[in-house]
């Protein structure tokens, strides 16, 4: 496993392999700053989420020795080609590691024992996962880890750590949930301590209550860490309180994920359109234009100040002002994808003072 302490910002590294071992490096890579290429046929969704957003390059076929030229290093971390890769850097005089395939070392002092962790990992920047849920995450043999979790705490993980992809790409691959909590359960029965890693807080939106529920069912110890949640750290990372003293104080916090007039929607649309507290929409993306449509007929202001944020949290992250009647088209011109977060209301109107310049000496 290479050391962080080679200077690769801005150098072409090359990752062979796309299991989740993988995700390790790449947390590590991009600390560094690193302009990486992974070469997999396929790779688990979490690298299939990194390459559509842009943070690393993928070519979705067999690696071959001219993947190396021009790289200033590279990991090998395949099922069956670590070998020839090396020899072929060799012969290229490319820096190249084997990937981390060692089997599960012996726990570490003061490791929890059997059982399982549901930690939120928080919004996006890594800094702003608990103290309590970093100390577990660095102990856990298994970590299950979601798409939308911050990958840079995976490369803290203690040497021979399991990594499971339980990433859910918005409306591509899923994992069934009922798979995710027998993973849970089998793994910890086998003597293992499993961190199940969720972005934001596992209760918010998280099926975290389902995966505990399947654990004690089990007779699985669990321990639940809260995280930062993005329908509160968003706002808050963009200069937008979603309450202020003489404006609002009540605050409504929905899922968009499905469309407003859809009989499994549990979403009392209409209600909310009639209030004036500020509504927090999560996974609302897909269905803007309905949900801003319906809300404005239901008695909502057109003119309603309206924020978006895509990305909260991360070095990503991307701001827009705007109104109710404008969200969706704002949504499109700008082409937001997700994550994103909504805002709705008086307070997404307001403008976060600038301090006072310094005095000159």
């Amino acid at each position: 496993m290479f050391t962080t302490d080679l200077d690769l910002a801005g150098r072409p590294v090359v990752v062979f392999g796309g299991e989740p071992a993988v995700l390790r490096h790449l947390a590590r890579l991009e600390r560094t700053g690193a302009q990486v290429t992974v070469v997999a046929p396929a790779v688990c969704p979490a690298i299939e989420a990194m390459a559509k957003a842009g943070r690393l390059r993928w070519h979705a076929r067999s690696w071959q020795p001219d993947d190396l030229r021009g790289a200033w290093y590279a990991i090998a971390c395949t099922p069956s080609d670590d070998a020839a890769i090396a020899e072929a850097a060799h012969k290229q005089r490319v820096f190249c590691t084997p990937g981390d395939t060692a089997a599960l070392d012996t726990a570490p002092a003061g490791h929890p024992g059997p059982g399982v962790a549901l930690i939120g990992a928080g919004p996006g920047d890594p800094g702003l996962i608990t103290v309590r849920g970093r100390e577990l995450l660095r102990a856990a043999d298994t970590v299950l880890v979601d798409r939308l979790a911050p990958l840079e705490l995976l490369a803290d993980l203690r040497p021979g750590a399991e990594i499971i992809d339980a990433a859910k790409l918005p409306y591509s691959r899923t994992t069934a949930q009922d798979q995710l909590n027998g993973l849970l359960v089998d793994r910890a029965r086998a003597g293992r301590f499993v961190v199940r890693l969720k972005g934001g807080d596992p209760y918010l939106f998280g099926c975290g209550f389902e995966e505990v529920s399947a654990c004690t069912q089990a007779g699985i110890p669990v321990t639940v860490v809260p995280g930062v949640s993005s329908a509160l750290a968003a706002p808050a990372l963009a200069g937008i309180p979603v309450t202020h003293r003489g404006i609002t104080q009540e605050v409504t916090i929905v899922s968009g994920h499905l469309a407003p007039d859809q009989e499994r929607s549990l979403v009392d649309w209409h209600a909310l359109g009639q209030r004036k507290a500020t509504l927090v929409i999560l996974m609302g993306v897909t269905h803007v234009e309905r949900t801003t449509q319906l809300l404005i007929r239901a008695g909502r202001d057109a003119a309603t100040p309206a924020l978006i944020v895509q990305d909260a949290a991360t070095r990503y992250q991307r701001v827009w002002h705007s109104t109710l009647a404008h969200l969706a088209e704002d949504c499109r011109t700008h082409e937001v994808t997700p994550p994103a977060v909504f805002v709705i209301g008086p307070t997404a109107g307001l403008k976060t003072p600038r301090p006072p310049a310094s005095p000159m000496p």
